[in-house]
């Protein structure tokens, strides 16, 4: 690796980095958190010392993300996956309509699901632009009796970013945020379901973040299984089954490193300038570096471009590879190479990158 400490300049898509500290914390307690003789990963979820850590965590996360008191947080289990169907299983009745606006792989997927329950409509779509951009607002037509509006607020395989949110004033709206949650504030009262799996900017894998607020949550479908339902995970506070009680401590650990960098305002300086590190190489370079995005859309999370012709673009993912870069490869379904840029990947780890790109393209002009 290129760098003193052996870290590898990680651009993974998810799982993503992790920051040293929360890792090295987590290192230190693994084996006797807390003088307890355990891991934490050995004792019952129903202990005070695992519930103290739960209810932190949830604590945190309120604050940090400034979320209104009439909201229910969940640490839930499935992913963001799960919620493609849980959320019409609960809230899409038959003699309704939802829209779903389209903006990448992630969306299909949830309205595909959403098709086993009722009558999802596709609201707005990118897709014959092979989704380089976010429909503009006045392009989202929803009706006014709609179940819910959907929406993926950042697009990891295409690199697109909503910088704007649509109001759909008596319409619930609910937005997987599985790929920028706690990347900049935001306004939760604009909504009425968030949901985002943990692997990308709060933690590891296993834990999937839900925000909810509560009126829209009484609103939900009772005759479904016990598991699915969201009420009964409220009402157990996230405790219903065995949850996953390491990833809930690593998301814990990872909103305080969030506090310590300054809070959410900080993190999004931060991510913006990791971002235009990247996206400045790519603009300056001539046609060498294309992004896939619009500029408008353009995500601070996922970078997508190519490298001027298949051949170099596979020479430069081995020379980066070569060079201590993880993750530039593009996703599999659309090629090219991506940069992940999530709050946990340091700013040298983009100038790293910067550097690199800048390197290669004056070897091969």
């Amino acid at each position: 690796m290129s760098q003193s400490n052996q870290r590898a300049y990680n651009f993974n898509a998810g799982p993503s980095a992790l920051p040293v500290e929360v890792l090295e914390k987590a290192q230190q307690e693994l084996v006797n958190f807390h003088g307890t003789g355990m891991s934490i990963m050995e004792m019952s979820h129903r202990s005070s010392t695992f519930e103290e850590v739960h209810n932190e965590a949830i604590s945190r996360l309120r604050k940090l993300f400034a979320i209104p008191d009439d909201y229910e947080v969940l640490f839930l289990q499935g992913g963001a996956s799960l919620q493609f169907t849980m959320i019409p299983m609960n809230f899409l009745q038959l003699e309704k309509k939802a829209s779903y606006v389209m903006t990448g792989v992630w969306s299909e997927k949830a309205y595909k699901e959403a098709t086993l329950f009722g009558e999802p409509v596709q609201t707005a779509s990118t897709k014959e632009d092979k989704y380089r951009n976010i429909p503009s607002l006045e392009e989202i037509d929803f009706g006014s009796d709609d179940a819910y509006v959907h929406l993926t607020s950042n697009n990891t395989i295409y690199g697109t970013q909503w910088s704007e949110f649509p109001d759909t004033g008596e319409v619930p709206l609910i937005a997987d945020m599985s790929s920028d949650i706690m990347s900049k504030p935001i306004d939760i009262s604009r909504f009425d379901l968030i949901y985002a799996g943990a692997q990308k900017n709060l933690g590891p894998s296993g834990v999937t973040v839900v925000i909810a607020r509560r009126d829209f949550l009484a609103k939900a479908n009772k005759e479904i299984p016990t598991i699915l339902k969201y009420s009964t995970h409220v009402e157990s506070n996230s405790l219903y089954n065995t949850p996953p009680t390491f990833g809930i401590y690593m998301l814990g650990e990872v909103l305080k490193w969030i506090e310590k960098q300054g809070g959410l305002a900080a993190i999004a300086k931060q991510n913006e300038e990791k971002a235009k590190l990247i996206y400045d190489v790519i603009d300056n370079s001539n046609g060498f570096y294309t992004g896939h995005a619009s500029k408008e859309s353009r995500s601070l999370m996922n970078i997508t471009f190519r490298v001027a012709d298949e051949e170099l673009e596979k020479q430069f993912l081995t020379e980066a590879k070569d060079a201590g870069f993880v993750g530039l490869n593009g996703h599999r379904s659309v090629g090219g190479c991506r940069a992940s840029t999530y709050n946990s990947v340091p700013l040298e780890t983009c100038k790293a990158l910067q550097d690199f790109m800048i390197a290669f393209q004056n070897k091969h002009k």
